[in-house]
Order: structure tokens, then C-alpha cells, then sequence
């Protein structure tokens, strides 16, 4: 379903929505402001902050280290390269219909699997692991993040916490959203230019704030904008309520909040810690290694030879004169290191920054993103079940209202009725992996049975299973029937022709 114009009477009230509800957000923005200065500043700057801020650069690289090694994993897991993260199925009516007709599923599964090959292309073509990357690093540092697809064709753009709020339900279904943005006039559509009246006398680079409002009614989601407390003409729209262009994500759910919580909060007193210890360890260490010499006043020794002195010279004097200043803070600095190395081991564990099985390459194998999959199923498997059901289904759905819209798939209809997509997360991560590996076992038995048992297989619908199981396009590597039984009747044909030569011939020479 496309995008419609609104049909509920809206008012113009963005802006007070958001400063009540920036008032619940102000903890978890502190929050992430905490994460950041221990991590990467820059990813969650501060209101006041701009394009010539200096941030301050932390003493320990550990934070920075462990969410760009886990971002990465976790990107390589929830969107694996040239692979779908997600798989169509057909709804329970479509299911009932096929009944015990094979062939028609096998021919269901095969075109479907074509479709998620288009999405997956589409949704590379537009960019959207770079945007993804964005909001996963957001959501290991400030636990939420929100993504907005375009109604039209596009990519994917990201808000950080501090630059919208949100409401959500008991349950954690969204009930509004609120968006602050700051553009120079001169950026403004002519829609918002012309809400503020006569341009004549405007600067072209004053900073103007529009608001974009976005509220559940019924079960569609309604939205507009706002400049200057003025809603902008023709910015009403409204969305099904299960693709709306807004998705708001979290890391950590928390009942009855409407804002998740993030990684690295887990992991703060640790970072805190570390970031203490190196800072008086390379202070330390600077001061341990100023060279400084004390020279007794009394005695003998004259300093101005000494620092004439070439090496290998004779001059006199007592080596007792002359010492170098020391801070005898070694045992401290013994300790401090100490403690500083098992901090650094508990936040590598919880990092994964021990892992080692990703290789640096442009192409990983399946088999290697099967284990990073695991791995972070097994340490923070968690994350998993929220991201796929708010980021992952979300993003599916969103595209294939674009790609419906651009005629780049057929139209589908959704639920019980026609096709809905199901994440795959976890050890599933690469889409129809589970199904190859149960084809694999079946094949591995069917191998040790008697030869009548095999004689039972359909070798054409085995063939197409695990192309479709694989990921491939079965249609153009696999001969479908009419195809077989043409060369069948063309091989017999020819065997036909070469065996009535030589009859043919013989009857000749007879003749002569």
C-alpha cells in the first residue's frame, strides 16, 4: 500500500509535543552523553555542539576498539552481504489451497526466493548497510536510534536520540513521534519557505527548526510538519500501521519505558575505571620519564664540563655528585597496570574483541558468518529478538511498499491470505541455511537405502529444493520437465537417424 494524504484533521502543535516529552528523554540522553566520552564522542554530541567543536579525546582506545568490533559483527549478523536476513512465506490460505501438490509449492518457494533476491539488491543498491551501520554504533552507545525511509524511492535516513522523542504503550507499540531539525533557509522546500511569509528581508543562512509529527490513529499513522508553528502545506500523510517509514529501534527493552537502554551502559563502570587508570599511568610515565640530574653543591664535580663532555672523556670528579632524579613509584605504577590489564580482559570478553575468526577480506564465507551469528547468539542473544522484530520486519516491509509501488515485484497481499516475510536471527541468520542442512541429512539417508526406496525420490523437485535452500534462481540452472522430455525425444530421434544409416547405405549398394 502506498502513501495517502491524511484524512484526519491534524493541528499544529509539534513543537509543544516535543518540549513535554524531551523532559522523559533528558535521562537517556545523559546517559548516552556518559557512554560516548568514554567511547567515541563524537557519535552522540552534545546540543551546543557543531562542526567546530573539539572533543576530548579519551586515554584508553579499549571503548572505541570494542563498539566498532561489535557493530561490525553485528552487521555482518543481522544483514549478511549479498544474502537475504529474511525469508517470504506463504500465509495458511495459500497453504491449504496447494494442499499435497509438491510441484506447485516447489514452484511457490522458487519464485519466492527470486523476490527476496530482488529486495536484497534493491536494499543494497540504496545503501542501507551504511545507514545501518550508523544506527547499530547509535544503538550500542545511546541504546535507540530511529530510521525514516522516504515515502518515494530513496535510501535511509538516521536520528540520534537527542534529535527526536518518542511515546510508546505498555506493550512498546508507538503511539507518536516527534522530529527537530535544523536547516538554513536557503535548504528549506519552497513548501516551508513559503510558511514564512515575504523572503525579501530573510537571511539565506539563518538556522530554521521544522518539526515532523507523527501520530498512531486507528490503524494508520498520520503525519505532517511543522516551521514556526505553522504546518507546512501538503506534508499530511498517513501510513498502515505496519509500514510506516518511521521506525524507532532500541537495544535493551525495558517494560513500561519508551526508550531502550544501551551496551556500553552495562560495561560504564568498567570504562570509567580504565579511563582513570590510563590517564594516571600515562601521566606517570611522563613524569617518569622527564631526565632530570641532581648535582650536590658541594661538591668538586662542574656541571659546565659535564655537559661539554663528549663520550669517552676524562673529567673529574666523584660519580656520588652527580644522580638522576627518580619518583620511586614503580610498585604503584605495578599495581595500576595490573589492575588495568583485567579491566581490559573483561571488556575484551564482552566486546568480542577476542574472536578472531573473521578474516579481513572483501568476501567472508558462509561458514564464518555462521559463527559470528553464534557467537553473538551466545553472548548477547538478547539483542536479537528486539532488533529483528523492530528493524529487521520493519525495513522488509517498508521496501516492499517501495518496490510494489516501482513495480519492481508484483504486488503481494499479506497475511493469512498471501506472503508475509519472517526474520531469520540467530544461527538462522543466513535466511534458508536450516532447510539446505535438513535436504543435506535426508540426501546422506536416502544414499544408504535400497535402490527401489531411491527409485521413489523426485530427483527434479530435490534438485529445485536445493537451489531454492542455497539462494539461487532454480529456473535458470535447472531443466524443468517439458525441457528433459524434449531432449529425451531429440536424443531418441538421433539415435533413431544413426541406426537407420547404415541400413540405408546397405540397400544401396545392394541395388548397385
Amino acid at each position: 500500500m502506498t502513501q495517502n494524504k491524511a484524512t484526519t484533521t491534524l493541528s499544529a502543535n509539534a513543537r509543544e509535543r516535543y518540549n513535554k516529552l524531551e523532559t522523559e528523554r533528558k535521562p537517556y540522553t545523559d546517559r548516552a552523553e556518559k557512554c560516548a566520552k568514554y567511547t567515541i564522542p563524537m557519535l552522540f554530541p552534545k546540543d551546543t555542539d557543531n562542526s567546530s567543536t573539539n572533543y576530548e579525546t579519551p586515554f584508553q582506545s579499549m571503548g572505541a576498539r570494542g563498539i566498532n568490533n561489535l557493530s561490525s559483527k553485528l552487521l555482518l549478523a543481522l544483514f549478511p552481504p549479498n544474502e537475504p536476513f529474511f525469508r517470504l512465506s506463504l500465509g495458511s490460505d495459500i497453504v491449504n489451497a496447494i494442499g499435497e501438490d509438491s510441484k506447485t509449492k516447489v514452484e511457490w518457494d522458487a519464485a519466492l526466493v527470486k523476490i527476496e533476491q530482488t529486495i536484497t539488491s534493491y536494499m543494497e543498491t540504496h545503501q542501507i548497510r551504511t545507514t545501518a551501520n550508523e544506527a547499530i554504533l547509535q544503538l550500542i552507545v545511546a541504546g535507540n536510534a530511529l530510521l525514516f525511509l522516504p515515502p518515494a524511492e530513496g535510501g535511509m535516513r538516521m536520528y540520534r536520540l537527542n534529535s527526536y522523542v518518542v511515546q510508546r504503550d505498555g506493550v512498546g507499540n508507538i503511539l507518536e513521534i516527534v522530529t527537530k531539525e535544523k536547516i538554513a533557509y536557503g535548504a528549506l522546500p519552497e513548501q516551508a519557505q513559503s510558511c514564512l511569509g515575504d523572503n525579501q528581508d530573510i537571511d539565506p543562512d539563518k538556522i530554521y527548526e521544522i518539526y515532523s509529527h507523527v501520530i498512531l490513529q486507528g490503524d494508520n499513522y498520520v503525519s505532517y510538519q511543522e516551521i514556526e508553528g505553522t504546518m507546512i502545506a501538503g506534508s499530511n500523510q498517513s501510513y498502515p500501521k505496519d509500514k510506516s517509514p518511521w521506525i524507532p529501534i532500541r537495544l535493551r527493552k525495558m517494560d513500561g519505558e519508551a526508550y531502550g537502554r544501551s551496551f556500553v551502559d552495562e560495561y560504564i563502570g568498567d570504562l570509567k575505571a580504565l579511563e582513570g587508570l590510563s590517564k594516571s599511568l600515562v601521566q606517570l610515565a611522563a613524569v617518569a620519564g622527564n631526565i632530570i640530574y641532581l648535582v650536590n653543591p658541594n661538591s668538586t664535580t662542574r656541571v659546565s664540563e659535564l655537559s661539554k663532555a663528549n663520550s669517552g672523556d676524562f673529567i673529574k670528579g666523584k660519580i656520588d655528585d652527580v644522580q638522576a632524579l627518580q619518583i620511586n613509584k614503580t610498585q604503584d605504577m605495578q599495581v595500576a597496570n595490573a589492575m588495568k590489564q583485567d579491566i581490559e580482559s573483561r571488556l575484551s570478553y564482552a566486546f568480542l574483541l577476542n574472536s578472531a575468526v573473521q578474516r579481513d577480506a572483501e568476501r567472508v564465507t558462509a561458514e564464518e558468518i555462521r559463527y559470528v551469528a553464534n557467537e553473538l547468539e551466545d553472548t548477547i542473544g538478547g539483542i536479537y529478538s528486539i532488533l529483528s522484530q523492530e528493524l529487521q520486519l520493519p525495513l522488509v516491509k517498508r521496501f516492499m511498499v517501495q518496490m510494489e509501488r516501482l513495480g519492481a515485484i508484483p504486488e503481494l497481499p499479506q497475511g493469512s491470505k498471501g506472503v508475509d516475510p519472517q526474520i531469520t536471527t540467530g544461527i538462522e541468520a543466513l535466511g534458508r541455511g536450516h532447510d539446505l542442512t535438513k535436504l543435506d541429512s535426508f540426501l546422506k539417508y536416502a544414499q544408504v537405502l535400497p535402490e527401489a526406496f531411491q527409485q521413489r525420490l523426485k530427483q527434479g523437485e530435490i534438485m529445485t529444493q536445493l537451489a531454492t535452500a542455497i539462494g539461487i534462481d532454480a529456473s535458470s540452472v535447472i531443466k524443468t520437465d517439458e525441457e528433459v522430455a524434449q531432449e529425451q525425444q531429440q536424443a531418441q530421434e538421433n539415435q533413431l537417424a544413426q541406426s537407420t544409416v547404415p541400413q540405408i547405405a546397405g540397400a544401396a549398394m545392394k541395388q548397385q
